[in-house]
């Protein structure tokens, strides 16, 4: 099972980029998924989630401008991000708690993608 990200580079502020995770693999279903975000000598963070229902969950800094939505056909989940600020270069990870088959099983798990960067220049 692989979660194979991209879209991310550099960017002016107030530019937008579309970031996109595609999940492959011997995957039974896909549950909730989302993007995480990492700057230099910061914690890791939530940036959007969206559930299996269409949920959606968003940090406070990038609510109004980021949306996150998923396209269930093509197991893949996408974070279209408008107004970016420099606040927002980070590397961006993609999340998705898959159910995927294991011989005769299915097991759970949480999956991460290797991530992309995102660069917002001032």
């Amino acid at each position: 099972v692989q979660l194979q990200a991209s879209g991310g580079g550099l960017v002016q502020a107030g530019g937008s980029l579309r970031l996109s995770c595609a999940a492959s693999g011997s995957i039974f279903s896909i549950n909730a998924m989302g993007w995480y975000r990492q700057a230099p000598g910061k914690e890791r963070e939530l940036v959007a989630a969206i559930s299996s229902g269409d949920s959606t969950d968003y940090a406070e800094s990038v609510k109004g401008r980021f949306t996150i939505s998923r396209d269930n056909a093509k197991n893949t989940v996408y974070l279209q991000m408008n107004s970016l600020k420099p606040e927002d270069t980070a590397f961006y990870h993609c999340n998705a708690d898959l159910t995927v088959y294991s011989g005769s099983y299915l097991l759970p798990g949480a999956y991460w993608g290797q991530g992309t960067q995102v660069t917002v220049s001032s």
